[in-house]
């Protein structure tokens, strides 16, 4: 069992710069590929980035693709999404999420594991 811990979200203007962070527990936290999902009111759920075990190979939707990076600690077991040049369009709940196998794809049925979401409020 995977459990995730998202933290870092806030209120920053349009511009701006955030990074969220996301504590996994478990020992087979490296084997597994991490994503990064959001949700704005009224929307469905989006993919975001996905990054594999060994941390080379990500994987980015069109929309945030040259402006936000993912990231991981594999012995901090930690996974992070820093975000530049926000945009209002960015405003939503961001989600972490774990697959175990591996495949860091954008498909959010791949992901086994889900943190409780992080509020990120981009003001125009």
């Amino acid at each position: 069992q995977v459990q995730l811990v998202e933290s870092g979200g806030g209120l920053v203007q349009a511009g701006g710069s955030l990074r969220l962070s996301c504590a996994a527990s478990g020992p087979t936290f490296s084997s597994y590929a991490m994503g990064w999902f959001r949700q704005a009111p009224g929307k469905e759920r989006e993919f975001v980035a996905a990054i594999r075990w060994t941390g080379i190979l990500t994987n980015y939707a069109d929309s945030v693709k040259g402006r936000f990076t993912i990231s991981r600690d594999n012995a901090k077991n930690t996974v992070f999404l820093q975000m530049n040049s926000l945009k209002p369009e960015d405003t939503a709940v961001y989600y972490c999420a774990a697959d175990r196998y591996g495949s860091g794809r954008s498909y959010s049925h791949d992901y086994e594991y889900w943190g409780q979401g992080t509020q990120v409020t981009v003001s125009s």
